[in-house]
């Protein structure tokens, strides 16, 4: 995930989970480690589309579902994919394998946080390391596990990805179902995005 992308996880996680849409672009630098010019990138392209309002000693949220979506068409979900591979299991057996530490992402992430599947769905994604390729060899087949890149910040959000990000997530998804997951989690979500 780029710098950018980072920033924007953090303005939305505040925004939707934390409720808080007034911040300071020094406050998002703090909590993600990274340069006041990565955060004013990133905010530049959200003020030029009328998403935020940068004032004197603040930056203030005034349309998070555009925040959403432009995030949603940057993202580049198979550039994240560190390993990928088959396990003959089925995906309860899978996520149930899964070691500490392991953030689970897409249709798993969706399950856990709304207890509820939209559709079936046959494939595992999960914010991890390469260290996963010792529980889940690598094996011959259409990959069903999906590892994607964890970046250092993530686990400040918890085990599963924060709302934004599944959303983001499963938007970049190509499998018939993930239109599914997004179409309900665009329900789940509509109080939240007006």
């Amino acid at each position: 995930m780029k710098g950018t992308e980072l920033v924007y996880r953090e303005i939305l996680y505040q925004a939707m989970e934390k409720k808080n849409r007034v911040l300071t672009q020094a406050q998002i630098a703090r909590a993600l480690n990274c340069s006041l010019s990565t955060v004013n990138r990133a905010v530049s392209n959200l003020k030029r589309m009328g998403a935020v309002e940068i004032r004197t000693r603040s930056l203030h949220v005034l349309d998070i579902k555009k925040i959403l979506f432009y995030w949603a068409s940057l993202r580049n979900l198979p550039k994240d994919i560190v390993y990928a591979t088959r396990v003959e299991k089925p995906v309860r057996e899978i996520e149930k394998l899964m070691p500490e530490g392991a953030i689970f992402g897409a249709y798993s992430a969706y399950k856990f946080v709304f207890d509820d599947v939209p559709a079936d769905y046959s494939e595992v994604y999960v914010y991890g390391d390469e260290s996963l390729k010792k529980r889940f060899p690598p094996a011959r087949g259409p990959p069903n596990l999906f590892v994607l890149e964890r970046d250092k910040k993530m686990k400040r959000y918890g085990k599963i990805v924060t709302s934004a990000n599944l959303f983001v997530d499963l938007w970049n998804l190509r499998g018939w179902y993930a239109k599914e997951f997004v179409k309900a989690m665009e329900g789940n979500l509509n109080g939240i995005l007006e």
